[in-house]
């Protein structure tokens, strides 16, 4: 009577196998969730602008005595405040996300890390789906990961500075940046259906 039983080493594999099938899931699912906080972001980012822009304004009118009160300057700090709190739970919510994506690199570490034990005694390394070694899954994770961390960077520095900007050329060009997020690149989206194609979860 044969045994139904897997060895060990097949074990891991398939849980290897697992793993970073799931992983590649969670790569996709993470980023969709960081690209709507974007969005919201540059909304709140936006108000910021505007109500910059138009408290220049009221101020320059003040000066020129065609204003008489500055109610409306009083309205505008409140949203301002309210806009800036808006801004920072929204990048809080970014650091949360880059925080699972590094996650997501540290477990893919830990499988390559128990593939190289297993055959370190010239046994070959598996190949677990179609053509990808496991370094390949690990090497694109931290390449992601660096792009959103280096963007992240970005967006802290933006967030700390937008509000305290006068100058409406820079509020432009911080606008810009948080909306077109340049340290991450178009390449970004060949590396994830590569994942995806290889794990499975796109149809080659």
């Amino acid at each position: 009577m044969e045994s139904n039983k897997t060895t060990p080493v097949k074990s891991a594999i398939s849980g290897s196998a697992r793993k970073i099938k799931d992983n590649a899931a969670d790569w996709h699912n993470l980023m969709l969730k960081w690209e709507t906080c974007n969005n919201t972001g540059f909304d709140a980012a936006n108000k910021i602008v505007n109500l910059k822009i138009s408290t220049k304004s009221y101020n320059e009118m003040l000066l020129d005595n065609t204003l008489s009160t500055n109610d409306g300057m009083d309205k505008d700090k409140v949203e301002l405040e309210n806009c800036c709190t808006e801004l920072l739970d929204n990048l809080q919510n970014m650091e949360h996300i880059l925080v699972r994506m590094e996650k997501l690199s540290s477990t893919l570490k830990g499988v390559c890390d128990l593939e190289a034990y297993q055959c370190s005694r010239n046994v070959s390394k598996p190949i677990l789906f179609h053509t990808w070694p496991t370094k390949l899954f690990y090497e694109t994770s931290i390449k992601m990961s660096e792009m959103y961390k280096k963007e992240m960077s970005l967006k802290k520095t933006i967030a700390g500075h937008i509000a305290h900007t006068s100058d409406q050329d820079l509020l432009m060009v911080y606008l810009s940046c948080w909306l077109y997020q340049p340290y991450i690149e178009n390449s970004i989206k060949v590396l994830l259906e590569g994942m995806l194609l290889e794990t499975g979860h796109r149809p080659l």
